[in-house]
């Protein structure tokens, strides 16, 4: 499924305060219909506080969120995710002590049985090696699997929209190439994805769109294939200089 010209989400000069802190100044995005948005930068500016005032954790000081048309600005975390939004956190945030099948029916919430099962089982066939852990503890799992859970989780919920934040994250090369390629089949199944990543090469390569924040503003945005060409992007995150 490729990205249309309908925005699922709209972010409009947001505000998020911690205490005295200024963390995001007026930041907008976009996510479309059908598409993958990367946000890119550097730690400490901001990337996880845009992603956790999305999704109701933070409270936004002033700027508007919207979701399908909808104003969700500072709406309670769970009402969010009943919209059809969810997220797969930072850190991954498992329940190391409960086992996969536990931690997918958490995720899946008040669903009944037979719903349940019919769910698991379209996810699962995006996971295969969960298949094979759905009595292990979670805990016990690598560091791709927890990642490959945390993810699965969210999908129970049936979202619309998927919120990653730094999926790559202490991940071994062959397991972020795994998980990028899962964005693009969560897309294909019918979720946009905003992805939240430092690894700029993966998510531009996986990305329709992409900005770049920097000082808790949006500082470039653009066609992910022409943010990759650019000088700039090219000096601060890949490593060298356009050609």
């Amino acid at each position: 499924m490729s990205a249309d010209g309908t925005p699922i989400l709209r972010v409009a000069d947001l505000v998020v305060r911690m205490g005295v802190q200024t963390i995001l100044s007026g930041v907008s995005i976009e996510v479309r219909q059908g598409g993958i948005v990367s946000v890119l930068g550097s730690n400490g500016v901001g990337k996880t506080t845009l992603m956790r005032a999305i999704s109701g954790v933070y409270r936004a000081a002033s700027g508007r969120i919207e979701f399908e048309g909808h104003d969700i600005t500072n709406l309670a975390a769970h009402k969010i995710v009943a919209a059809g939004l969810a997220q797969a956190p930072e850190g991954r945030q498992i329940f190391s002590s409960m086992t996969v099948e536990e931690n997918l029916r958490l995720g899946a919430g008040r669903r009944a049985s037979a719903e349940y099962l019919q769910d698991r089982e379209r996810i699962l066939a995006m996971f295969p090696i969960l298949t094979e852990r759905l009595a292990q503890r979670a805990g016990s799992m690598s560091g791709g699997e927890q990642q490959m859970l945390c993810v699965a989780r969210a999908l129970m919920s049936r979202p619309k929209l998927l919120l990653m934040d730094e999926p790559s994250l202490g991940l071994a090369p062959k397991v972020v190439r795994q998980i990028f390629d899962l964005a693009r089949d969560i897309r294909a199944a019918g979720t946009a994805v905003l992805l939240v990543e430092q690894n700029a090469r993966a998510a531009l390569r996986v990305a329709d769109y992409a900005y770049v924040l920097d000082g808790g503003r949006v500082a470039l945005s653009g066609e992910a294939k022409a943010l990759a060409s650019d000088a700039r992007v090219r000096a601060a995150y890949l490593g060298g200089h356009a050609t």
